[in-house]
């Protein structure tokens, strides 16, 4: 009966890796446990304080009451500015959207255009959702296999390869969640070729993590350089990461105006609008002090690289290094087959994972759950500390295998 009334959209997805994960780790700190957190999918800093003042500020004023659907009209001129000013890129007050985070954004883009049968393409390792968000609204993920050779970017004959005529949308991430994966503008250009030749398919530009690059790369929007593209073309982004305020729950999408009213229609039925003090906040973030996000850059940098060099030398393991976001995505195939000290075979990165966190009490996140084994994913938004004592337990880990 527990299931009885449950929809087979429901049933036919799990609940997200990454979340679940975290709220493992939360658990078991409750029950006492010491343990290390590498499943961190949020930056540790706090809101900076000058987007702290304007909620604050709107709150005080009264600001308190419902929005317009797509945003207010701060935010929606907030959010052109930005993308504007980061990107390059001109779009119109009825060309943007705010939802109640990126995933927000993501769903209503997929909900107002699936259809029983349609085809989503994916690239792995992908972020944990957008293949269980197609299925919620009825289409078929279709997965491309990833390749750690070539930096875990999708090729454009592997894009060319999987296109349908039923194929509907193809997402794209970059910086990538998990892989740290960041396109040059010749790799988008070789895609915008491919994708020119299928007009009958929608492109999803994640670009959640754009704030977050290293060393020589570079962030670029697909709209930049394939300007023929952004009739079609959706890009999700968000307060979240660069802004450090995943609690505040503010998202965007920016695209096509046929798209954008269709998922306003959509949101009006479901959430009405998001929370007027984010928004507020939003409008800080987006239009105000950008220094806050180069600070935050500096400091992830410098994390990255001390926990590369904590991994460099661990037997078993090895690793791409990421030019964005803040993962590192780790191949553990060498430990496959390996033996704990309480005698259990590791199988899977699922079942390190497993060992990993009840014998060393350290948090990761199987590749699994990205699409691609045997993998881990462990997180760099954590302090130095944390990343010593972490990356401490996973060398002793590795080394108690047998």
């Amino acid at each position: 009966m527990s299931t009885a009334f449950l929809s087979d959209r429901v049933l036919g997805i799990q609940p997200s890796p990454s979340i679940a994960a975290n709220a493992l780790v939360t658990e078991l700190r409750a029950q006492g446990r010491d343990i290390v957190n590498f499943t961190m999918g949020e930056p540790d800093f706090d809101t900076p304080a000058h987007i702290l003042e304007a909620a604050a500020a709107a709150m005080r004023s009264g600001d308190t009451h419902y929005t317009a659907t797509n945003g207010t009209l701060a935010l929606r001129r907030a959010i052109c500015q930005k993308l504007e000013r980061d990107n390059g890129l001109h779009y119109g007050l009825d060309e943007v959207v705010a939802g109640c985070g990126g995933k927000h954004i993501i769903y209503h883009a997929l909900a107002a255009t699936l259809n029983l049968g349609d085809e989503v393409i994916v690239h792995t390792p992908y972020w944990v959702s957008y293949p269980d968000i197609a299925r919620l609204n009825d289409a078929k993920p279709v997965i491309i296999p990833g390749d750690q050779t070539n930096g875990f970017k999708l090729s454009p004959e592997a894009l060319d390869q999987a296109i349908t005529p039923r194929s509907k949308w193809v997402i794209l991430n970059t910086p990538n969640n998990p892989s740290g994966a960041v396109y040059s503008e010749a790799e988008l250009l070789a895609l915008a070729e491919v994708l020119h030749r299928h007009p009958h398919v929608l492109i999803m530009a994640d670009e959640i993590y754009e704030q977050f690059v290293y060393g020589d790369a570079r962030h670029v929007s697909l709209t930049r350089i394939a300007p023929e593209l952004k009739p079609r073309t959706l890009i999700v982004n968000g307060a979240s990461k660069g802004y450090a305020m995943t609690g505040w729950r503010l998202g965007f999408g920016a695209g096509p105006a046929w798209l954008i009213a269709a998922i306003g229609k959509l949101l009006s039925q479901t959430t009405t609008c998001p929370s007027s003090v984010s928004q507020a906040a939003a409008v800080a973030a987006f239009a105000g002090d950008q220094a806050p996000i180069a600070g935050m850059r500096e400091v992830y940098q410098h994390r990255r690289d001390r926990m590369l060099e904590l991994l460099q030398p661990i037997n078993g393991l090895s690793f791409t290094p990421p030019d964005g976001a803040f993962y590192v995505f780790a191949n553990v195939s060498g430990l496959m087959g390996k033996t704990s000290d309480s005698g259990e075979i590791i199988r899977s990165d699922s079942e390190l994972v497993a060992y990993l966190l009840k014998e060393h009490g350290l948090a990761t996140v199987s590749g699994t759950a990205y699409g691609m084994s045997p993998y881990i994913r462990l997180s760099f938004a954590s302090s130095l500390d944390v990343i010593e004592e972490g990356c401490h337990r996973l060398k002793e880990a590795c080394l108690r295998l047998r």
